[in-house]
């Protein structure tokens, strides 16, 4: 776990880094609007249902609400599953969409982007007893060792192209509606590793003691924003916001809740 710290720490400090916080008043004040928000409720610790209570929470969503609140707005929080969510923000039916989305180009072209709030590595999660393969080198020869992922996530196409053999159709891919199901196949031995994100990978290892392990090196990095409609006029608020919060500690405090606290928790 210590490296998991450190990787985090290391994080907080980029975020953090070189950004004045402009004070309160400097913000723009949204005038008591609402914004329509979605996300899936499938990205633990970013956004998943609280068992006891149902309700959406994790970094995401105290992120996203301290945002509002320092625009003087409210947020209407929706839910849509992640292969319609950029194409329903990117039609309006939403105004924000977070979800831990990867920021690129291709993306770009489709929809606006929010600075990043958070950047981290994908990585090989596997089941804890797992000693057939130690890393993307050692898995990539054996035809019998099977990748679980959602159908054009970032994880996916690390998979196809950091791991694989860039075949978008290799059969060795298994699609999954929802990240969690590619995770409980993972850990019900229909695949051999679900490749995410530092954050995601901490939480489940925090979740399930002693069902989970990572191998090998990062993969990538990769930096997550709120996706918005095209043309938004909440981008330059929510940057404003974001930088802020950056800048006087504020997000440090929320990371050390959902990538330590959280996880210690469990």
């Amino acid at each position: 776990m210590s490296s998991i710290r450190h990787l985090f720490a290391a994080a907080a400090v980029t975020l953090a880094l070189g950004v004045a916080a402009p004070q309160a008043q400097d913000l723009p004040d949204l005038a008591g609007r609402t914004i329509v928000a979605v996300t899936e409720n499938a990205y633990v610790p970013l956004n998943f249902a609280d068992p006891a209570t149902g309700q959406g929470v994790g970094f995401e969503y105290d992120l996203f609400n301290e945002i509002a609140k320092r625009l003087n707005a409210k947020v209407d929080w929706q839910l849509a599953s992640w292969d319609v969510m950029i194409q329903a923000v990117r039609d309006g039916q939403f105004e924000v969409g977070m979800d831990g989305i990867t920021i690129n180009d291709e993306r770009k072209a489709q929809i606006d982007f929010s600075d990043s709030y958070l950047t981290s590595q994908q990585l090989m999660l596997v089941r804890a007893d797992e000693t057939r393969f130690t890393d993307a080198a050692t898995f990539a020869p054996n035809a019998d060792f099977l990748v679980g992922a959602q159908a054009g996530t970032t994880n996916f196409y690390v998979a196809v192209y950091n791991v694989l053999d860039g075949d978008e159709a290799n059969p060795r891919i298994k699609l999954f509606d929802t990240f969690g199901a590619s995770v409980s196949a993972l850990q019900s031995g229909d695949v051999d590793t679900v490749l995410m994100d530092q954050t995601s990978a901490n939480g489940y290892i925090g979740a399930n003691p002693g069902a989970f392990k990572v191998v090998g090196t990062p993969l990538g990095a990769e930096d997550f924003g709120f996706i918005l409609t095209p043309g938004s006029d909440l981008v330059a608020p929510i940057n404003a916001a974001l930088t802020a919060i950056k800048a006087d500690g504020t997000m440090d405090q929320l990371q050390q809740k959902w990538f330590y606290e959280y996880n210690a928790a469990q």
